[in-house]
């Protein structure tokens, strides 16, 4: 049978020295900062360094200049067996399959592996807030972020949210926050180690990477991770409004939970959301302190109020004073990609929404500005179900245009029904900012809420967000 996947991933921490001369092979640069932050960490230390990747130099060229003043062998468009054969460590990529034939050829061979993740976590000094979650992940961990950043100018924030903290992890003190966003591939990895985030929030969960996971216990498992095992210093930051969710806590950490309450106080410690009076509060040992009215918030949409509860139980847990937390909430404004204003013209407001790679995210957008909304969606599979987002297109929209790979399917999804909205199909992304122009009337909100990733059309959310945002300035120009 061999090693399984966790016992691939280094579960000892080596001097950095150890590095000096060693034969890496980084597989996978990408796009989004990880590969870049781990390759500049690896030359810095005197490692001789392969890249490898399937891209070509012109779909790479951009993070390639990023890195040019180092000696790196490049290998692109191609993986070559010799490069894992003769390697002396292989860090993957988080979006590289474990059950990937070259890593399989490692495991066998018993090369060890290594991720950027795992290096941060063993080598970093100071302390770590993480966030994970099926949605929300981005805008809780920059609402984290913010709060904190009130207290500690110098906080870092890196992770998934596209810049890599390995570089600088030697400069960060003992005791110096950092905040993470970790998705479920980094959490999968980071399960070998014994070290956990001190601070970990979940946002919720919900079925998602199906095509990697294969299932959602599997999935759960990942997500999970961030809370086990934990020194009796650790805090879990957990929706109580997630049924699965809130059962993880544990005596191994101390909860804090977020969510909605009415004219019943709950009795467990957490940041509640007061809906007969809009207040947002925090409740510890009986004690009631309020943190900021959720009117003081400019993002649309109760789901933004959890995220924002969340960011404050972390803010909380970490040593944020709630006036500082308050002043974070009311100058905080949207994440680029997540129900990004983008222009209004010709009474119509565009929205990009390309973050939404979830049908969550995409029900939660439209629970949110429905139903005056013609929304744009579909990519690439993740292996999720489209029957809630179906019904929510039903209900919530006057028209839907459908691209991509999953199109189809979501199309199968939207109940036929007389008033319904109008569905259409488009072929490209600019075919579907004009179709959804002549459905849309006046008054109406055109938003790119994709509910699913990009891969089959373009490299990332952030490379589609761009085109779309590029698309309608261009139409507004003309």
């Amino acid at each position: 049978m061999g090693q399984s996947t966790k016992e691939l991933f280094l579960q000892t921490t080596e001097p950095l020295s150890s590095l000096h001369g060693r034969k890496v092979t980084v597989m996978g640069l990408g796009l989004f900062g990880g590969g870049k932050g781990v390759t500049e960490f690896l030359c810095r230390h005197g490692a001789c360094v392969t890249v490898t990747d399937t891209k070509s130099a012109t779909a790479l060229g951009p993070v390639m200049a990023q890195v040019e003043e180092f000696p790196i062998r490049w290998v692109l468009e191609q993986h070559c067996e010799r490069d894992f054969l003769e390697a002396d460590l292989v860090i993957p990529s988080p979006a590289v399959p474990r059950s990937h034939p070259l890593l399989d050829l490692c495991r066998r061979r018993g090369t060890p592996l290594e991720t950027e993740m795992n290096l941060f976590f063993k080598h970093c000094r100071g302390k770590i807030c993480a966030v994970t979650g099926s949605n929300g992940k981005t805008t809780t961990t920059s609402l984290i972020g913010a709060m904190a950043k009130a207290r500690w100018p110098t906080l870092r924030i890196g992770g998934n949210l596209g810049r890599s903290l390995l570089p600088e992890v030697e400069s960060i003190a003992t005791g110096e926050w950092v905040v993470l966003e970790l998705s479920s591939f980094h959490l999968e990895d980071l399960s070998s180690l014994q070290r956990r985030p001190d601070v970990a929030v979940i946002t919720n969960l919900s079925p998602n990477h199906l095509d990697r996971h294969h299932t959602y216990e599997a999935y759960a498992d990942a997500k999970r991770a961030i809370l086990f095992p934990s020194g009796p210093d650790g805090v879990a930051i957990l929706n109580a409004e997630d049924a699965v969710v809130r059962t993880w806590a544990s005596r191994q950490r101390s909860t804090i939970f977020f969510g909605r309450t009415a004219s019943v106080l709950p009795s467990a410690c957490g940041v509640w959301i007061r809906e007969d009076s809009d207040s947002v509060f925090l409740s510890q040992h009986g004690q009631l302190t309020d943190l900021f009215n959720r009117r003081d918030l400019a993002l649309p949409g109760h789901f933004n109020t959890l995220n924002a509860a969340a960011a404050a139980g972390a803010a909380y847990a970490m040593g944020v004073e709630p006036w500082r937390m308050a002043e974070a909430v009311r100058d905080f404004r949207a994440v680029e990609h997540r129900l990004e204003p983008v222009i209004e013209y010709a009474g119509l407001r565009y929205l990009n929404d390309s973050i939404a790679t979830t049908p969550e995210s995409t029900v939660a957008a439209l629970e949110a500005l429905g139903p005056n909304a013609v929304v744009i969606c579909g990519g690439s599979s993740k292996g999720c179900s489209f029957h809630s987002l179906g019904q929510v297109l039903s209900r919530r929209t006057r028209g839907v245009v459908l691209l991509g790979q999953t199109a189809a399917a979501i199309r199968n999804a939207i109940p036929r029904r007389p008033g319904g909205p109008r569905v259409s199909m488009a072929g490209t992304l600019e075919e579907a900012v004009c179709q959804a122009r002549d459905i849309a009337e006046r008054g109406d909100k055109i938003i790119l809420s994709p509910a699913c990733p990009s891969y089959d059309m373009f490299v990332n959310f952030v490379e589609r967000g761009d085109r779309f945002k590029e698309i309608v300035r261009q139409l507004a120009q003309s």
